[in-house]
């Protein structure tokens, strides 16, 4: 969650230099990134987020708050300033759950614009997973994936089969994608009041959960007698900060390490384990473990809460967890432009 600069770069006749930028319901995240399309290959050039709770309320109020709307401008801000210095070829903005909710996401348009020169992109669900499917799965092998990335207000999940890189290389497919309205920050406000939550208030987060996951199901296994049926011969892929968290707790790192946390395994026993662990502290006690970052204390446990009731639902021992998520999807959109 560190921002990383200075990884080198492949930028030359043939490639793209990009800025993406994914505006969440709890983070705003900037990629500039070199683009070698021939070798479906992006080397970062930075990558930053911060954490500016834009959906904070719009829950309760359906609108963005003024605090929440000058932190996240705030944000832009400098991340226009880096976007100018690295001279890129193309800039994107999507903004994802909080937006599609609020009654004031014009005026939201209105101020990025004035920002960053170009205007956000207000996704749907399903343009939002098929984002985030195409940045988690592009560098990964050929073969069958269910990737779920769970944000701050909503959780997407889609269904596809990843294709093979390189100049003769086949694109990725996405066969079914679904967003549903569970997320760390959304549960969190809605459930998860105590310091640490009661059992009442996370058996209703946990029956709020799984009211969604019906749904998902519904798009995702179809007509299935069992759920886990839909793990067979598929990998479960994990994106989003409460994820990567998970996975760092995991591993026991001493602090945050992206390097480490990508493309390693998580058991299910081990989520359950650390979601039960998380939900049991108090906030002081989640704000001492080596990996947390600031801005994800409040809502880890709902994060945590979710992942585990994912991979129990539909059957998966493990979860393979990317750091490349949206945000790469994103960048990625730009090839060519």
């Amino acid at each position: 969650m560190n921002s990383q600069a200075g990884r080198g770069s492949t930028r030359g006749r043939a490639g793209s230099r990009v800025a993406a930028i994914d505006c969440g319901t709890n983070s705003v995240r900037l990629l500039i990134a070199d683009l070698d399309s021939a070798r479906s290959h992006l080397t970062d050039v930075t990558r930053q987020m911060k954490i500016v709770r834009l959906g904070e309320g719009v829950d309760r109020t359906g609108r963005l708050s003024p605090a929440a709307l000058d932190r996240t401008l705030g944000a832009l801000r400098e991340y226009a300033d880096l976007i100018g210095a690295c001279s890129v070829d193309a800039v994107r903005m999507v903004a994802t759950s909080a937006t599609r909710d609020a009654e004031n996401a014009q005026e939201f348009t209105r101020r990025v614009k004035e920002v960053l020169g170009v205007a956000p992109e207000v996704v749907t669900g399903q343009e939002e997973a098929t984002l985030s499917f195409t940045g988690a799965t592009r560098e990964l092998g050929a073969g069958d994936y269910l990737v779920t990335d769970i944000g701050g207000g909503s959780t997407e999940f889609v269904l596809g089969s990843a294709g093979t890189a390189g100049p003769a290389g086949t694109a990725g497919t996405v066969t079914t994608a679904r967003s549903v309205d569970i997320g760390c920050v959304r549960m969190t406000e809605r459930h998860l009041h105590g310091d640490p939550p009661t059992a009442r208030e996370v058996a209703a987060a946990t029956a709020d959960i799984d009211a969604a996951l019906d749904l998902a199901a519904q798009a995702i296994a179809p007509g299935a007698s069992d759920n886990r049926a839909l793990s067979g011969g598929r990998a479960l892929v994990g994106l989003a900060g409460s994820v990567t968290t998970v996975a760092g707790i995991a591993l026991g790192l001493p602090e945050y390490d992206s390097v480490a946390i990508h493309h390693c395994r998580v058991s299910a026993g081990q989520v359950t384990a650390i979601s039960g662990q998380l939900l049991a502290q108090t906030r002081a006690g989640r704000a001492a473990i080596a990996v947390m970052h600031p801005g994800r204390v409040d809502v880890i446990g709902a994060g945590a809460l979710i992942l585990a009731r994912v991979m129990g639902r539909f059957g998966f021992d493990e979860v393979l967890v990317s750091e490349h998520d949206i945000l790469d999807g994103i960048a990625w959109s730009l090839a060519g432009r």
